[in-house]
């Protein structure tokens, strides 16, 4: 059996899960893979009976991510907008506690897409550090699993784009059960080196990963060093899934937000299977 354990994102079949896309968990299943990363971006809509019955049916492991937007941005200076956002996370955290979930990561310390074409500020900290402070202390007393922030390139945040940003974030926050979420199409855009970002973390703050490929075409067919990276994950003890994530240039809204223009496999599922394939070829070699 392999140490590494693989997931894939519903977004490699939809860009609003819903009622109509439970079906999802089996075809994850039945493609091998050992988790589904259910991408909520409408917690007060998600269809959590369905998923529950998929769930049990096949015994997969679900986490879950989500992004904040412009309406519920937890840097922003209206407070009621903020106050959207600690809503939306809390909601996210009682449908974790309902899937048995352990994880909930992705951009979930700022709107997606919302730049400000400055640096970050003090404020912008502060602002996000205690509305994450809050959220994190409801989901310590109501669920046993971690919030992960996601850093993701200068192009789609300028509030967390490196692992040291995170994990300084993390500390601020100073709450137990916050972690880092790692994503290979962000960091070879921004780290100095994969293994150097994993060594930073450490088992201490690594909390999820994301294997995707620096053109989120197929993982194993570009430029990030998977070697290097499964080397140093397995080298600090971290025992999470590994997920692959991309996007379809059908798809409206996140095609758009993502720049994804051109086609990196016959559909996103084919991306998917082969990308497994790749993967465990090289966790194997490790």
């Amino acid at each position: 059996m392999s140490y590494f354990k693989f997931g894939v994102d519903s977004f490699i079949w939809t860009e609003n899960f819903c009622r109509n896309n439970v079906w999802i968990i089996e075809k994850a299943k039945a493609l091998g893979f050992e988790v589904v990363d259910l991408a909520i971006a409408h917690p007060e809509s998600f269809p959590l009976n369905g998923v529950l019955t998929a769930k049990e049916k096949t015994g997969i492991e679900l986490v879950t991510t989500t992004t904040l937007g412009a309406d519920t941005n937890l840097i922003s200076p209206d407070s009621g907008i903020r106050q959207k956002g600690i809503d939306h996370m809390k909601m996210l955290v009682d449908i974790n506690k309902a899937l048995g979930s352990k994880i909930l990561g992705g951009v979930n310390y700022a709107g997606w897409g919302c730049l400000t074409k400055k640096p970050r500020t003090e404020q912008e900290w502060e602002w996000s550090v205690s509305a994450m402070r809050e959220i994190a202390e409801y989901a310590y007393n109501t669920w046993d699993g971690i919030i992960a922030v996601e850093c993701i390139n200068r192009f789609e945040t300028h509030f967390l784009n490196i692992a040291e940003d995170a994990i300084r974030y993390c500390d601020d926050v100073g709450a137990g059960n916050m972690r880092v979420h790692l994503d290979c199409f962000h960091m070879i855009r921004e780290e100095k080196s994969f293994s150097g970002a994993v060594k930073a973390c450490g088992k201490k703050y690594l909390g999820y990963i994301h294997v995707n490929e620096n053109d989120r075409g197929i993982p194993g067919t570009g430029l990030v060093p998977f070697k290097e990276f499964f080397t140093a994950i397995k080298g600090i003890g971290y025992d999470g899934p590994l997920t692959i994530e991309s996007f379809d240039p059908s798809f409206e809204e996140l095609a758009g937000n993502c720049a994804i223009w051109r086609k990196f496999a016959e559909s996103g599922e084919a991306l998917a299977i082969e990308g497994l394939k790749n993967l465990k070829e090289i966790a194997a070699a490790v």
